[in-house]
């Protein structure tokens, strides 16, 4: 029998009525967080030329600036992106994404009234400190408002930074850049009205002991029908034996399992941007007119938009399917072969090795090599590295180490997308998309011997797998203290 008197098969039966209509329109209003943070890394997508040219408040901008209006972003998202844990901690998870969709709307205004280039740097550093902040802050809120069945799918589906990235090429490409950073700009403001009606996580609330809060949230996300004592007491369950379990952080690291997954993760994110991404996505435009292929760079953008959007929808619905380690490795692979192929073209060009006219008949490959490569990334290398991150780390330091990392990754962002022009000027273009496709290849590697499947395995199952371990699971599952029935939470 159950707490409250039902058979277990009732109160399964109670739970599975659950309605998710109203954590999908929770998801919804992520996706909206997602496409301000999409808009703000796809802005200058496609209207670098536009920026060379002053066309923007007739600002003169030197080719110089162009790398630090598209840099800054990454480095004010590697700034925000550790203290987002203490925000989420300290304000809750529903006013620290406020807070942040108002930063968002800040920076976007230093944008449309600059009348320098320094006003732009600033209006760029304060929106890409929103965007690193919003994704880890999303990230949690979605995952403790969502069902464990189907909470991969809304994490998925709030955190689908591809999609403002499309309506950025989109947006650069249809619009005059003035009236285009203006709706850029309207994003967060919809993001803002939207996210105000949505409640305060359950987790949350109970962990600060507001259980009637908590209460009323699971009611808005599941309906009346669903059992909301049981899953309460589940949550009340996990927070307990997470504080009778603590553990010091200085005793966390000396464990094995968090030097491997610190290894991992680090690594992973390493891989994530060194292969270019960044680069990619800030300077396609860019990319596409000085290959000297025969295709309009705005459009060709614009694809590689819709390409990179539809690979991430394709990933959220495979994800659990295949397991994290094949789509690392798929990706990877694809990738470097489509940086091979964008490397391949930039040598005939550049270094003038066939006719005009042999050249005029390739011109398709810079669209190919882009476009593998981007839906290579956001199959595997795009949501997969965040996702192990966040299942790898001991809880007792899940919230600092996944911090940590993040601000790595941001800062390897920061650095290849700032020296991407000062590298193609030094090496040359192809040798610079040969440099990525080496990364790319040496991370295929790394996971092949390193990265262990986390798919399927609950939070316990991994800890014990990266301890070297593995065959106290079954002492412990004999026992009948199963780990995926207690910490329900975070485990697919």
């Amino acid at each position: 029998m159950s707490g409250n008197g039902l058979s277990t098969s009732q109160s399964n039966l109670q739970s599975k009525q659950a309605k998710k209509l109203p954590q999908y329109i929770a998801a919804f209003s992520g996706l909206l967080g997602s496409l301000s943070a999409g808009a703000v890394l796809g802005w200058t997508g496609n209207i670098t030329e536009e920026l060379r040219k002053g066309e923007f408040n007739n600002i003169e901008i030197a080719p110089t600036d162009i790398k630090w209006i598209g840099s800054c972003a990454t480095l004010g998202a590697m700034l925000l992106c550790f203290p987002t844990g203490f925000l989420c901690e300290k304000l809750g998870r529903k006013t620290a994404i406020l807070v942040l969709a108002a930063l968002f709307i800040i920076g976007w205004l230093f944008i449309i009234f600059a009348n320098s280039v320094g006003l732009m740097y600033v209006g760029r550093i304060i929106t890409g400190m929103a965007s690193g902040a919003f994704l880890p802050a999303s990230a949690v809120y979605l995952s403790e408002v969502a069902e464990k069945e189907i909470r991969g799918k809304i994490v998925t589906i709030g955190g689908c930074l591809p999609v403002g990235i499309m309506v950025a090429y989109t947006l650069g490409y249809v619009l005059p850049i003035k009236i285009y950073t203006i709706v850029s700009a309207l994003i967060p403001v919809v993001f803002l009205i939207t996210f105000l009606f949505q409640p305060e996580t359950p987790i949350y609330s109970m962990r600060k002991g507001k259980e009637a809060e908590a209460r009323s949230a699971l009611i808005r996300l599941r309906g009346s029908s669903y059992n909301i004592d049981a899953e309460l007491k589940e949550i009340k369950t996990a927070i307990e034996r997470d504080r009778k379990s603590k553990v010091s952080f200085k005793d966390s690291l000396m464990k094995r399992s968090t030097r491997r997954a610190a290894l991992i993760s680090f690594s992973l994110m390493f891989f994530q941007q060194a292969s270019g991404i960044k680069a990619t996505v800030f300077y396609t435009s860019n990319i596409f007119q000085a290959s000297g292929a025969d295709l309009n760079p705005k459009i060709a953008t614009t694809v590689i938009g819709v390409v990179q959007l539809i690979s991430t929808l394709v990933s959220s619905l495979v994800v659990d399917r295949l397991g994290r380690r094949i789509l690392l490795l798929l990706s990877g692979a694809f990738m470097a072969i489509g940086l091979i192929i964008l490397g391949i073209f930039y040598t005939l060009f550049e270094r003038s090795l066939v006719s005009p006219e042999t050249l005029s008949s390739l011109g398709f490959m810079p669209l190919l090599g882009l476009s593998l490569f981007n839906i290579a990334f956001p199959l595997g290398y795009g949501p997969i590295a965040w996702m192990i991150c966040g299942e790898i780390f001991p809880p007792e330091i899940k919230g600092v180490a996944t911090a940590a990392a993040s601000t790595f990754n941001w800062f390897i962002a920061f650095i290849i997308t700032n020296l991407y022009f000062d590298l193609k000027q030094a090496i040359g273009g192809d040798l610079a998309f040969y440099l990525f496709a080496t990364v790319c290849t040496v991370g295929v590697f790394f996971v092949f011997f390193v990265v262990p499947e986390t798919k399927g395995k609950s939070l316990y199952e991994i800890q014990m797998e990266l301890e070297g371990t593995k065959e106290q699971l079954g002492g412990v599952e004999n026992t009948g203290f199963n780990m995926k029935n207690i910490n329900s939470y975070g485990t697919k």
